[in-house]
């Protein structure tokens, strides 16, 4: 099984919004995303998908989205990003989906390894962080922390982290989410969530501390899935 990712889909098939105010790469992203993963997936990949799904606002919506997701090639995993306002609790929503994982709180478990995730939130070094900022990152700290914990009480000897949000906007590469990756055996982290040159710029990427890190914003990667393992 191979494993990819990509975030920041922002489908509207319900209630269409275009995308293309962002800049000319969004224009038709629906159809060219589509096209890219069927290229790409096949049945037996996972693909993982770190949030902001649908434009939806209600789940009505959200599930003309959700129903083309479900169709497409491969297994995918999905944590919830800041625009997911559809969310609603995983449990209920993995019994209407074969082919979609709602991640919160617990970890995937594969073979000897794990997936696991949080939608993350800013970090305390950005300028516009407030207490009700602390707030929600703490929580999202606690979400995290029981999806790992959940990972090594199945044994899991690799982690594969998703964020919606980057773990760290800090260019000394310092946020609490960066200090909790070293309690667990984590492998990869993939996160989102950023669609501006001077943002992906600054990302981090790449092996650091012995985790690759991976920026997979879908108009970063031009709509094309990212190999993540092998």
């Amino acid at each position: 099984m191979r494993i990819f990712a990509l975030a920041d889909l922002h489908l509207s098939h319900a209630e269409p919004k275009p995308m293309d105010i962002f800049g000319e790469i969004w224009e038709d992203h629906m159809g060219i995303l589509i096209d890219e993963w069927v290229k790409i997936i096949r049945e037996e990949d996972m693909i993982l998908i770190p949030g902001d799904i649908s434009w939806a606002m209600r789940m009505d919506k959200a599930k003309v989205d959700l129903d083309i997701i479900e169709q497409l090639p491969g297994q995918k995993i999905c944590i919830r990003g800041n625009h997911d306002y559809w969310w609603d609790r995983p449990g209920k929503l993995n019994v209407h989906y074969k082919k979609i994982y709602f991640l919160q709180n617990k970890a995937y478990r594969l073979e000897n390894y794990a997936i696991c995730g949080s939608r993350g939130w800013v970090c305390p070094k950005d300028t516009r962080f407030n207490q009700e900022d602390e707030k929600i990152l703490k929580r999202e700290q606690i979400r995290l922390r029981l999806s790992l914990e959940d990972a090594l009480k199945n044994q899991a000897k690799e982690i594969i982290v998703m964020l919606h949000y980057p773990p760290t906007y800090s260019t000394d590469r310092l946020s609490p989410f960066i200090s909790l990756f070293k309690d667990y055996p984590i492998t990869h982290v993939v996160y989102g969530h950023l669609h501006d040159a001077s943002s992906w710029k600054d990302a981090i990427q790449g092996i650091h501390e012995g985790i690759a890190y991976h920026l997979v914003s879908a108009d970063y990667l031009k709509f094309i899935p990212k190999l993540i393992r092998a």
